[in-house]
């Protein structure tokens, strides 16, 4: 007689939860999907994909402007037209829905539209029976499903701070910005993280005059210090100012065309718009945590183990809603995780390969440990560094501005991480991620013969430079 096939529902339908889903499905579980709002989650609809679209007709925009660079002419004025940007994103958004909808169907995944929340069973778990209950509001009915495992997948959303007044049309989040229509004569951008980076360029590049106010000492506080400096030096070439240091302590003014902003140090600044790029909190509420036993930090993040189980026994938990790294490759990756461990695994989650990308002008990408940080973590860093002012692909791009830096360990010459700037060093970075996940020393990296040219010969440039080797470097 044939095992029962493992049921299995999925609550949150993002680039964590549909990917569990179609996993668990192709392993032979009956996989219920349920999502309340869009397919694809925060990352297709409201942030990964459609700021890259945008930011992919600010580059189609900044290129026909530099025609001239480039040996054509464009006849007339070249001029942005915001709406129709909305428009190929909404495209572009919708046609990659589709085909994950595609997907789950042909995979066999039910997907329920409602909100679903936890319930107490009466089986206990390691019964032999379903030991979860979830139940979906649909609107018209209420679904009751039975489960031998759950996977929490509800992501997180902008969090409305309270020193702004996010009914006023001026105060943008994250989300709000994709649905702008007109083309905003100046904004005010809170936090100079990836997601204020990654808006500073876009709207720059259309004319907004831009301003950004980051508490930290350095632009994307996340990344190597050094490369952030420069970073901030190519934005102000730009014309994109940006004030360290500093917080907006409150709005003074709402007007119908702009707020007034007092800062930290005192000053006043007036904006068309204020775009709010920090902080986020967990989709946690409601879904009846309690009942079924699951405990939270203080946050109201869902506490996990490094298998990704939350203190109820057969609930899992992936993706932003545990507080990990708050990143759609990681709740992709955890995906794989919990699933496997579903199905009769103990699959250990193991990040530390895991790349950070900014998708800016220049673009920055970073994985394992920088310098400081190797340093921390008791190892002897050396580094060896490749500009793409010397880089062959790069000048015929006409995009030399970036680099490349690799991190090691002097004693085992193991590769431990690198931070990179430039055009599609968010592609590059991850033969970094391959050597950081294998312990590949520096030697190997740079034995790996690299096609000429390409922006990845940066990488082996940067290897051989760790021991003083790259011919291309004047000594």
């Amino acid at each position: 007689m044939s095992a029962v096939p493992l049921q299995i529902v999925v609550l949150g339908g993002g680039p964590g939860g549909y990917v569990a889903a179609l996993r668990a499905a192709r392993h032979g579980a009956v996989v219920t999907l349920v999502e309340k709002d869009l397919l694809g989650g925060t990352c297709l609809n409201r942030g990964c994909i459609p700021t890259k679209a945008l930011l992919a007709s600010a580059d189609a925009l900044a290129r026909a402007r530099a025609g001239e660079e480039y040996g054509f002419e464009v006849m007339g004025d070249v001029r942005p037209d915001l709406a129709r940007m909305m428009e190929r994103k909404d495209r572009v958004i919708t046609q990659i829905r589709g085909n994950v909808e595609v997907l789950l169907k042909k995979a066999g995944v039910k997907v329920l539209r409602g909100a679903g929340h936890l319930a107490a069973s009466d089986a206990a778990p390691g019964s032999g029976t379903p030991s979860r209950r979830v139940i979906v509001d649909t609107g018209a009915e209420s679904v009751i499903i039975d489960a031998d495992k759950v996977i929490i997948a509800t992501g997180s959303e902008p969090a409305f701070l309270p020193t702004f007044d996010f009914t006023h049309p001026a105060i943008l989040t994250s989300t709000s910005a994709l649905e702008l229509r007109r083309i905003p004569k100046s904004m005010l951008i809170v936090g100079a993280g990836v997601i204020g980076c990654e808006f500073a360029s876009f709207f720059a590049e259309l004319g907004t005059q831009i301003t950004m106010v980051e508490m930290m000492p350095q632009m994307l506080p996340l990344e190597d210090k050094r490369l952030a400096k420069q970073f901030q030096g190519v934005y102000r070439k730009r014309g994109i100012q940006v004030l360290l240091k500093t917080k907006v302590e409150s709005i003074l003014t709402y007007a119908d065309d702009h707020v007034v902003a007092q800062l930290s140090d005192g000053s006043e600044l007036s904006a068309e718009k204020v775009l709010v790029s920090v902080g986020r909190r967990p989709n946690s509420a409601g879904i009846g945590l309690e009942s079924a036993g699951v405990e939270t930090d203080g946050r109201g993040y869902i506490l996990v183990n490094e298998y990704l189980e939350t203190t109820a026994p057969d609930i899992y938990a992936i993706g932003d809603v545990n507080g990990g790294q708050m990143l759609a490759h990681v709740a992709s990756y955890e995906a794989f995780v919990a699933v496997d461990n579903c199905l009769g695994g103990r699959r250990m989650r193991d990040l530390r390969s895991t790349p950070s990308c900014t998708y800016s002008s220049p673009e920055v990408a970073s994985v394992g440990l920088n310098e400081e940080q190797a340093l921390e973590n008791g190892f002897q860093p050396v580094t060896g560094t490749y500009r793409f002012a010397a880089l062959g692909k790069a000048l015929a791009m006409g995009e030399d501005t970036g680099y490349v830096q690799i991190v090691a360990d002097k004693e085992t010459d193991l590769v431990l991480g690198a931070n990179m700037m430039g055009s599609h060093v968010t592609d590059v970075v991850h033969e970094i991620a391959l050597a950081v996940q294998n312990g590949l020393t520096v030697s190997q990296l740079g034995d790996c013969i690299h096609g000429h040219p390409t922006i990845a010969e940066a990488v082996m440039e940067a290897a051989h430079d760790v021991h003083g080797e790259s011919v291309h470097i004047s000594r």
